[in-house]
C-alpha cells in the first residue's frame, strides 16, 4: 500500500473489532471459577468519582490488539479498564475486543491474576523469543506504557502494585494490602469478606473514606437494614408514647 501524504489514519487502514479475531484457538476452554469471580468483583465497585459511568471501559479476558504493525498481536488481560473512552464501541455496540490503534486510548490499570502456569510472564521474568510476540510485562510496561500494573496472587492472596517511572514498571512498597490511585479517586486493596456466597480474600476497590465500595447487592442489602433499624426506631417512639403500633 502506497503512503499518502498526510499520512492516513490507522482507523482507515488497518483492521477493526470486527476483522479481528475475538479469540485465540490455541487457548481453548473457559476461565476457572475465581477468574469469573475476582474480576467481576472489580468491575462491580470501579466506580471513580471523577469520570461518568459512560466514560468509563471496563473487560475480563477480552483480547487487547496492541500493535498495528503486527495486527493480529494481542493480549488477553485479566481485568483492565480504559478512561475517557465511551462503554461503547463508536457508541453503539459492545465490544469483541478493544483495538488500541481504533480507541486512540490505552488501558489505564491492568490487573493480572498470578497462577503457576502465568507467574513467571506476568512478573517479566520470561525471556522473550524474537520470533515470538513481546511478553505481558513487555506489552503493558514499553508498548501501552499503561501507568499502573496490579497483580494478585491467588493462592497466596498477595497483592504488588507497580507504577510506571520514567519508562519503568517500580514496585510500590506497601505497608498494608491497600494502595489509593489520586487520578482515580480510589484505592485497591486485599478485602477479606463474602463475595458471591464465598468466604476469601477478594481485590476490590475503595472510597476516599477507606470504606470498600458497595456492589448493588451490598447497596441494596444496605438500604433494606436502614429502612428496618429507621422502623425499629419508630416504634419504640411510638411505644414510649404509649401507643402500640400496629405491625401485622
Amino acid at each position: 500500500m502506497y503512503q499518502t501524504d498526510p499520512p492516513r489514519s490507522p482507523k482507515d487502514v488497518l483492521p477493526t473489532m470486527y476483522d479481528l479475531p475475538s479469540e485465540d484457538p490455541e487457548e481453548p476452554g473457559l476461565p476457572d471459577q475465581f477468574h469469573l469471580l475476582q474480576p467481576r468483583l472489580l468491575d462491580e465497585t470501579f466506580r471513580p468519582p471523577n469520570y461518568p459511568s459512560d466514560e468509563i471501559f471496563v473487560a475480563s479476558d477480552l483480547n487487547l490488539y496492541y500493535d498495528p504493525r503486527h495486527p493480529l498481536w494481542h493480549k488477553r488481560p485479566d481485568w483492565f479498564a480504559v478512561l475517557g473512552v465511551s462503554r461503547l464501541y463508536e457508541q453503539r455496540d459492545l465490544r469483541l475486543s478493544y483495538v488500541v490503534w481504533q480507541e486512540g486510548v490505552h488501558p489505564f490499570i491492568v490487573v493480572e491474576l498470578l497462577s503457576p502456569g502465568t507467574e513467571k510472564e506476568d512478573l517479566g521474568q520470561t525471556l522473550r523469543d524474537i520470533k515470538q510476540p513481546p511478553g505481558k510485562w513487555e506489552v503493558y510496561e514499553q508498548i501501552l506504557r499503561v501507568p499502573y500494573y496490579v497483580v494478585f496472587d491467588r493462592y497466596k492472596y498477595e497483592f504488588r502494585v507497580f507504577k510506571l517511572d520514567g519508562g519503568r514498571y517500580a514496585e510500590i512498597a506497601l505497608s498494608e494490602p491497600r494502595f489509593w490511585i489520586p487520578e482515580l479517586e480510589l484505592g485497591l486493596g486485599v478485602w477479606q469478606g463474602r463475595y458471591q456466597d464465598i468466604e476469601q480474600p477478594w481485590l476490590r476497590w475503595y472510597d476516599g473514606t477507606l470504606n470498600w465500595v458497595l456492589t448493588s447487592t451490598e447497596q441494596e442489602s444496605q438500604r433494606a437494614e436502614q429502612e428496618r433499624q429507621r422502623a425499629e426506631r419508630l416504634i419504640a417512639q411510638l411505644r414510649s408514647l404509649g401507643i402500640e403500633p400496629d405491625v401485622d
